[in-house]
């Protein structure tokens, strides 16, 4: 490979242009790919197999129309006074006219919505109010029957007196006849008359049977409709008023322009009213390039122009890392008609693009630049450094794709695609870095140094100094000195004390722990609107609604009730009732409102209002508690969705592939490490630092992003759960970039051990050849993270602030600090390397010290 690459540099320097145009045809093609291929980005993110993603499958066969994306247009007077009528209109007029929006499947309006419900309450009171009058009707009835059959009863026992009388009495029989047949046509009409009480007390008894159901069913119905008390579209005082709007598509489907659509619409100004969107409409994509990055890269450029000393050669790293980034994103977004991307795909490839891009060009710029100072000839440096420095940036950069094309066995799409979208800029980094960056080196020749630094190369080239090579020992290898070479050293170089490494150890991994200590509460979750800029639309929309319905209003839940097969429509309203008091008796539940049936009466759907927001805890552990409640009756399975469940899901689902990502990437990339150093201590030197510095990277970000810690600053004004697929993220990037700094300081060492230096000396010399590059590195990659903090977008500022301070960490307390100490105490031991293993394994030789002997770089 280093031989590969020396020649690769050698000729890119002496055909620059052919090579520039190369990448010039490239770029080319790279753009016209990206006007015919792109097809938009999605806002949302999903994760297929979850019990959400069930519940909405199941909608989408039952109740399309409840299946689709949703959000809310909030309406709020400027000055806290009650909506007028005037001002109703406007908004019920912009409402009836959303209906031909595209995507739009229905809107609802606020105020015939909630006349509608204020009317059903209303109908409840009338309702009892009539039927307690119905009853004391039919109890007067039945009052008036009760006399009427004790007159009747009384006139019966008179008749039975008098035909007794009439029997016993001593008459003629004929006058006797008479008076019975007088008797039996009395007893007759009392017979009549008792049929017709019968006939009433039948229809008075009919009646209250009719009154007691209508009371049951009415009763039933205001206990149904009592659960959802707390939903309201318009709030109390008036001044609010909510306008849902849903549409016809999933919301990973929802076109971006018909959302814009939606916001274009309902901004119409209604006067003395202000309007806000919630996040479902108003989030859009991200700026992924704004004032922050530019501001980060113009650190950057300072920081190459100290350590290079000189414009020109410090502006070749920016120039490469733009070029890198225009290929690798717009090659990415190429493909966005065939695959669907989520809004932050190209952002990762953005930021990962411009930090390797200008690192990658930097070291190798940084050794053809010594070579120059000891008099080397342009060409034959620049063959060299891209043979040596350019084989630790492929080695280091395919550490980086490694973890990053890891991301794909999580089995979730969208962070798959980050991966390889960020992999496929790194990629292009790596290959520009050791061919374009020659080409233009070539270009510059000398130029690149400042005049002083040319005089002082002119110098050392007229003095010839020859490099100092340490004579080989019996077995090959160079015999140990305890001096500095001479290429290396400005002053003699000393090995640390013992004592100040334990020290140093000890301090490091104190320091570490302690910065991680907040990792122990993290939670993960997804941004709601009250994580979004102060000035955004979201945010609005999020704080209106909690200050005028509630927190919980921005988190409805949608649950789904499967009814038995054969319900009659008429048991409908009592499996509701069962289901929703079911519903109700859970913890921290403000509503409970039915909203739909299927045709079949198969499902019912169910709106379940929280007491808290989305990110709540309680809300958490509400979805958790619904989803663990039996079947209600036995037989009717409760299902849960709605984004505050989705979110939810998605959390879960990256917290568990979490630790298998972590044990596969820091796997692959031991094996990596293993064939470059050549050794098994330092590898596991390696992992164990990055182990720690990125728990005390999520440590860090957990007390920024949740517990609030200089919230100010970084303008986080509403704590709450750690991005959801932050961490997995962090592990992939930050474990690549670890390895960087660690190739690049730890083969310096290896190659002092290598010609000859005793163990403890090596580690001083690799550090000392190395911390200059690496740091400027390091900065450098934390100037172009921390230039997304700036960024409205939590999601992005969350990732620029852990990367950053994953850099932060990792490079200064792990690799400069810690790493160093803990080879000093190991001495020679950690280049331990079992005899067969060193057989089996190939000899990458990263550090290119075979090259340097084929190829030593004569002064021009």
């Amino acid at each position: 490979m280093a031989e590969l690459l020396h020649r690769l540099g050698t000729f890119a320097a002496r055909r620059a242009w052919t090579m520039i145009a190369a990448w010039a045809v490239i770029l080319g093609l790279v753009v016209g790919g990206f006007f015919i291929g792109f097809r938009g980005l999605s806002s949302s993110f999903d994760i297929p197999g979850t019990a959400s993603g069930d519940v909405v499958a199941h909608l989408q066969d039952e109740l399309p129309d409840f299946s689709g994306a949703s959000g809310t247009v909030v309406f709020r007077t400027d000055d806290g006074a009650a909506l007028t009528d005037a001002q109703k209109g406007e908004i019920s007029a912009l409402v009836s006219s959303a209906g031909d929006l595209p995507d739009v499947a229905r809107v609802t309006d606020p105020f015939s919505t909630q006349q509608q419900l204020d009317d059903q309450r209303q109908q409840v009171v009338d309702g009892r109010q009539q039927l307690a009058d119905a009853r004391a009707q039919a109890e007067s009835g039945q009052q008036q029957l009760d006399a009427g059959k004790a007159q009747l009863d009384a006139g019966q026992e008179q008749l039975d007196a008098g035909r007794a009388e009439v029997e016993a009495a001593p008459l003629p029989a004929v006058q006797k006849q008479a008076q019975l047949d007088a008797l039996n046509e009395q007893q007759a009409q009392l017979d009549q008359q008792r049929a017709a009480l019968e006939q009433q007390q039948t229809q008075v008894t009919d009646g209250l049977t009719q009154i007691a159901a209508q009371e049951t069913q009415l009763a039933d119905g205001a206990e149904l409709l009592s659960f959802a008390d707390a939903i309201r579209l318009v709030s109390d005082d008036g001044s609010t008023a909510i306008v849902n709007v849903s549409f016809d598509k999933p919301r990973l489907e929802l076109p971006e322009a018909s959302k814009e659509a939606v916001v274009e619409h309902f901004s119409t100004s209604v006067s003395g009213v202000d309007v806000a969107f919630n996040t479902e409409i108003s989030q859009g994509i991200p700026e992924i390039f704004g004032v922050g990055e530019v501001i980060g890269i113009a650190v950057a450029g300072v920081v190459l122009l100290v350590v290079l000393g000189s414009l020109l050669a410090a502006s070749f790293p920016i120039v490469t890392a733009i070029v890198g980034v225009a290929i690798g994103a717009m090659a990415t977004l190429s493909f966005s008609g065939v695959v669907q991307m989520a809004s932050v795909t190209p952002f990762l490839g953005v930021m990962l693009g411009l930090a390797v891009g200008i690192d990658y060009a930097l070291f190798i710029l940084y050794r053809h630049r010594r070579q120059l100072l000891q008099g080397a000839d342009v060409i034959e440096s620049i063959g060299l450094a891209n043979g040596t420095a350019g084989n630790a940036v492929v080695f280091a950069g395919s550490t980086v794709i490694v973890a990053l094309l890891a991301l794909n066995i999580t089995g979730i799409p969208f962070l798959g695609l980050m991966g390889t979208a960020g992999a496929v800029s790194v990629l292009v980094a790596v290959l520009i870095a050791v061919s374009l960056t020659p080409a233009l080196l070539g270009l510059a020749g000398t130029r690149i140094l400042s005049r002083r630094a040319r005089a002082k190369a002119v110098a050392a080239g007229e003095n010839g100094q020859p490099r100092r090579v340490a004579p080989l020992d019996v077995e090959g290898r160079a015999a140990r000195v305890d001096t500095a070479p001479v290429a290396t050293a400005r002053r003699e170089v000393r090995p640390m004390s013992t004592v100040r490494a334990v020290v140093t150890m000890v301090v490091a991994i104190a320091a570490l722990l302690v910065i991680a200590l907040p990792a122990l509460s993290m939670r993960l979750g997804l941004p709601d609107g009250g994580s979004e800029a102060e000035d955004s639309s979201g945010y609005k929309a999020f704080t209106w609604t909690e200050q005028a319905f509630g927190a919980g209003s921005n988190a409805p839940l949608l649950v789904t009730a499967a009814l038995p097969d054969g319900t009659a429509e008429a048991d409908v309203q009592s499996l509701q009732l069962q289901v929703a008091r079911e519903l109700f008796a859970q913890d921290d539940v403000a509503a409970v409102a039915p909203v739909a049936v299927s045709d079949d009466r198969t499902l019912a759907a169910f709106q379940v209002i929280p007491t808290e927001g989305p990110n709540a805890v309680s809300t958490e552990q509400l979805v958790r508690d619904l989803r663990a409640l039996p079947p209600v009756n036995g037989d009717i399975e409760l299902g849960v969705a709605g984004a505050a469940a989705i979110n939810i899901d998605i959390s879960e689902g990256l917290a568990d592939v979490l630790p298998v990502y972590l044990i596969v990437v820091v796997g692959l990339s031991f094996l990596i490490m293993v064939m470059v150093f050549r050794s098994l201590l330092v590898p596991l030197i390696a992992t164990g630092g990055f182990v720690l510095s990125l728990f005390a990277t999520f440590g860090a970000v957990t007390a920024v992003f949740q517990w609030g810690w200089l919230g100010d600053l970084f303008g986080v004004h509403n704590p709450g759960p750690i991005l959801s697929f932050l961490p997995v993220i962090l592990v992939g990037i930050l474990f690549g970039l670890a390895m960087d700094y660690q190739l690049f300081l730890t083969t310096g060492m290896r190659e002092a051990w290598a010609h000859g230096a005793k163990p403890r000396l090596a580690v001083a010399q690799g550090f000392r050849a190395g911390r200059t590059v690496v740091t400027a590195a390091a900065i450098i990659m934390i100037a172009v993270f921390s230039g997304f903090i700036t960024s409205e977008a939590v999601i992005i500022k969350s990732f620029g602030l852990g990367l950053a301070l994953g850099v932060l960490l990792d490079a200064f307390l792990v690799r400069m600090l810690l790493v160093p100490a803990i080879m000093h105490v190991l001495g020679g031991a950690a280049w331990w390397l079992p005899r067969w293993l060193d057989r089996v394994i190939p000899n990458v030789d990263v550090e290119g010290s075979a090259l340097e002997r084929r190829h030593p770089a004569h002064h021009g």
